[in-house]
């Protein structure tokens, strides 16, 4: 049994005015305050995708894997129970705010990370609203998108994500000091990415998130939107070697990272696990204004 997609994020953050105008302004996600003050963010036909949390410091509260159906939803948490894991279900309160049908809840060990698995989301009959003209993004089956950790332990987080939730490999990268392997819980290339501490990342931190649109015209827009408004770009456009997707990276107000890109490939049943010695079949340079400030 396997999460079947990245269902969500939940962030606390520091700068809600900042984060609604570079969520709204460059990526088109349409904003829906709630009366508690936090802000859900729509991308698809789900109700929300993100939910922006106002707090004092910036933070990943929370993810939600998706499970395809209730069976296998029991079956995932009767199997965290039983390797020892405390599992909890959410309140009728934390359902109706995740707009879920059902959800459990755990800690999950390697990452330190609080973790949700979720059956039933809740579809939304209204389009799309976005905050810039966009066409989509490649989400359905796909899910989200994928997300990408480091771990002080890396082969110990890797395998408890193949044998708790059911991921499996797609492939490696290694170079220079960095170590990456990749795993997909559907035909997705990867939906979670763990990597070794390097530089200022250590055990637990996020390193990003991506967005796949379902148009490269998106992403280019974007691109430019990003450079003439100042946002700090941690790679530039480039193309990746593993998923082959093309992309940029650009830090969000959190101080993590957006991946915006566009064509990733798909897993089959033909898939060959490879380790590849860069992550760039072209470009995704740092640029040398890497350390400016995000814009007021």
């Amino acid at each position: 049994m396997s999460v079947a997609s990245l269902g969500y994020a939940n962030l606390d953050v520091a700068d809600m005015p900042a984060w609604l105008r570079f969520a709204g302004d460059i990526f088109g996600l349409q904003a829906k305050p709630r009366e508690d003050g936090a802000v859900d963010l729509k991308m698809d036909e789900y109700h929300h995708r993100f939910s922006l949390y106002p707090a004092a410091t910036n933070r990943l509260r929370s993810i939600g894997w998706e499970v395809a159906t209730p069976e296998g939803l029991l079956a995932l948490v009767e199997k965290l129970k039983a390797a020892g894991h405390k599992v909890t279900e959410g309140s009728a309160e934390l359902k109706a705010e995740r707009r879920v049908r059902d959800l459990w809840r755990f800690h999950e060990p390697h990452l330190g990370l609080e973790t949700e698995l979720f059956y039933g989301p809740s579809a939304c009959n209204i389009p799309l609203n976005p905050g810039r003209p966009i066409t989509g993004y490649n989400t359905g089956k796909l899910g989200l998108g994928h997300i990408v950790f480091s771990a002080a332990d890396p082969r110990a987080a890797v395998a408890f994500y193949i044998d708790m939730l059911g991921f499996r490999v797609s492939d490696y990268i290694i170079w220079e000091d960095k170590d990456a392997t990749f795993l997909h819980c559907n035909a997705r290339h990867h939906t979670l990415a763990i990597m070794n501490e390097f530089g200022p990342l250590k055990g637990g931190d996020l390193n990003h998130i991506m967005l796949e649109a379902r148009d490269f015209n998106d992403v280019g827009y974007a691109y430019d939107l990003v450079r003439d408004a100042g946002y700090p770009i941690m790679l530039e456009m480039g193309k990746h070697s593993n998923d082959h997707m093309q992309s940029f990276y650009v830090h969000t107000p959190s101080g993590f990272a957006f991946e915006y890109g566009f064509g990733g490939r798909t897993i089959d049943d033909d898939w060959q696990v490879r380790t590849y010695d860069q992550p760039m079949l072209f470009g995704h340079r740092q640029p040398k204004s890497a350390g400016q400030e995000l814009p007021a």
